[in-house]
């Protein structure tokens, strides 16, 4: 090769490896979208186009020249029929194209791309210059339907591009000004050297150049996306790195002086640049992976606000309720009080026995609403513990002793089991108990015959206190959700009264005091154990 050839090899290699570059770069941007997919699909027919292009200026049987200037027009018509594709799309992900672009356009493209490879077009190769490049081409009638093709689509594209930029925002139209412009270089640049220079000057030097042609377009599409924040910096360090990797390739591939070394290297040139293109799809998947979790995040960021903002007026709803609701059900229960102990006169037994259920009920809403004040302070931080030195064997025996009556009127066997020593711990005694009180008490309600054991033993420092049943058991599924807010078995709901929060503030009282509360079941049907334990006093 001369270095005249190598200088032209190594510009149009320099325009293959930035078209293609960014072709895939745009695409791997946004693989739904249709204008990305079509800028990709321009340009690898730019690709081939200048392969072609460049190809048959460089032989002298005129049969493979003729095959390859046939290639070469029928990725013309396909490089033009793209480029205006991607004017007609630009900028939108998605597009509905019409009946005529549909039934009319693409089917014409086809058919003229087709007949490129046939005499229809292209009928012979009559000349060659005296360096051995081809001079002159038989013409077929087909050319006048190629040129018209080309030609209509080649400035119809940049009209339509222009047409739709006065209906776009401010910033958009910005984007529409830098690829019209591109477009326009690169058009007239094809236009003069292309056609005007061989066709009426008799000049084909600059003719295998065309792939140089389309770089303007290249460059001021890559400005209008960068110039924008369309991609992402890391990405355009990639491109860049992968741009100038392929170019000291193809600059030793025009170095080569023989063919050996020419395909080594050209074949190096060719995996440079596929493995940056691979690299680059892989960089932008994980900006979009990271733009997407950052997208997440300021999501999850917003509820967690909007659900804080929920619960705290949940839980001053809840207060405001409760203790509206506890003072009336205070003088209810009081006056019952006084009625059941005849302070205001003789009762009847029938009477009695029911003041004794409104008395039980109203029990049983203080309760409920003692429940809830206790989780809203639980929830804010504002539990108060008064710990001091509590004998544990002590706090049970009050615990069993004030639900004894209750087992009782169930019939059921209610015993405790601990040692005759005193059972040591640092606790806020009145919570302890109220923890242990709600245990059994839970065991009595959902045991309808058998017995409740009370278990308190010291072993090794720590305290345990086992409560266990022979009630309804508790479902494997519920077992790990038991000590949560609100959580209740399902099919006690409309039998059994309560808010499901008992459990989860035992666990709140039981942790602020360094210990731990659990429970164990077989299954449904089976009973149940729960247990407490809490480090000793030494």
């Amino acid at each position: 090769m001369n270095g005249l050839v190598n200088l032209d090899l190594f510009s149009v290699g320099i325009a293959i490896a930035g078209i293609g570059t960014l072709g895939f770069t745009v695409f791997f941007n946004n693989r739904r979208s249709v204008t990305n997919r079509t800028f990709l699909f321009f340009s690898l027919a730019g690709i081939l186009w200048s392969i072609f292009n460049y190809s048959y200026y460089q032989f002298s049987a005129p049969y493979l020249v003729l095959w390859l200037l046939r290639i070469h027009a029928f990725f013309a018509v396909w490089y033009v029929f793209f480029i205006f594709q991607t004017f007609y799309v630009f900028p939108k992900e998605r597009v509905e194209f019409s009946r005529g672009y549909r039934l009319f356009l693409i089917p014409i493209v086809i058919l003229v791309s087709l007949l490129t490879l046939t005499p229809f077009v292209f009928s012979e190769v009559t000349g060659f210059s005296s360096d051995g490049r081809i001079s002159s081409v038989a013409n077929g009638p087909g050319i006048f339907l190629f040129g018209a093709l080309t030609i209509g689509l080649v400035f119809s594209g940049p009209f339509m591009l222009l047409r739709k930029r006065g209906q776009v925002s401010k910033l958009e139209r910005k984007q529409f000004s830098f690829v019209l412009l591109g477009a326009l270089i690169t058009f007239s640049l094809h236009f003069i050297f292309n056609l005007i220079l061989p066709a009426f000057l008799n000049n084909p030097r600059f003719v295998p150049l065309g792939a140089i042609f389309i770089f303007p377009f290249v460059v001021f599409t890559a400005y209008a996306i960068f110039r924008h924040h369309l991609l992402n910096v890391k990405v355009i360090a990639t491109e860049i790195l992968t741009f100038v990797l392929a170019v000291t390739a193809l600059f030793e591939v025009v170095l080569a002086s023989e063919p050996l070394i020419l395909i080594f290297r050209a074949a190096a040139f060719v995996l440079i640049l596929s493995f940056g293109i691979l690299l680059i799809r892989s960089i932008l998947k994980e900006v979009e992976q990271r733009e997407e979790l950052e997208r997440l995040n300021k999501q999850i960021a917003e509820k967690n606000v909007q659900l804080e903002e929920l619960s705290r007026v949940k839980t001053q709803l809840l207060s405001l309720a409760s203790h509206q609701i506890k003072s009336p059900l205070a003088v209810i229960k009081g006056f019952t009080t006084l009625l059941i102990d005849g302070s205001y006169g003789a009762v009847s037994a029938k009477a009695k026995e029911k003041l004794q259920t409104i008395k039980k009920a109203s029990d049983d809403l203080i309760t409920l609403i003692n429940d809830l004040l206790d989780m809203r302070r639980v929830e804010e931080g504002r539990m108060e513990y008064q710990f001091a030195k509590t004998d544990m064997r002590k706090l049970a025996g009050e615990a069993v002793d004030a639900l004894r009556s209750l087992a009782e009127a169930k019939k059921l066997e209610l015993k405790l089991t601990a040692s005759e020593k005193e059972i040591w711990v640092n606790a806020d005694a009145p919570k302890l108990k109220q923890v242990v009180q709600n245990v059994i008490d839970n065991a009595i309600k959902y045991t309808q015959k058998g017995f409740v054991k009370v278990e308190l033993r010291a072993d090794r420092g720590t305290a345990t206190l086992s409560v266990s049943d022979s009630g309804m058991g508790i479902h494997p599924d519920l077992l790990p959700h038991l000590f949560e807010e609100f959580v209740r078995e399902g099919k006690l709901k409309s039998k059994v009264l309560g808010t499901g929060l008992g459990l989860y503030i035992a666990r709140k009282i039981i942790e602020a005091h360094s210990g731990k509360i659990f429970a164990q079941s077989p299954g449904e049907g089976k009973g149940s154990t729960f247990s407490i334990t809490l480090p000793t006093l030494r």
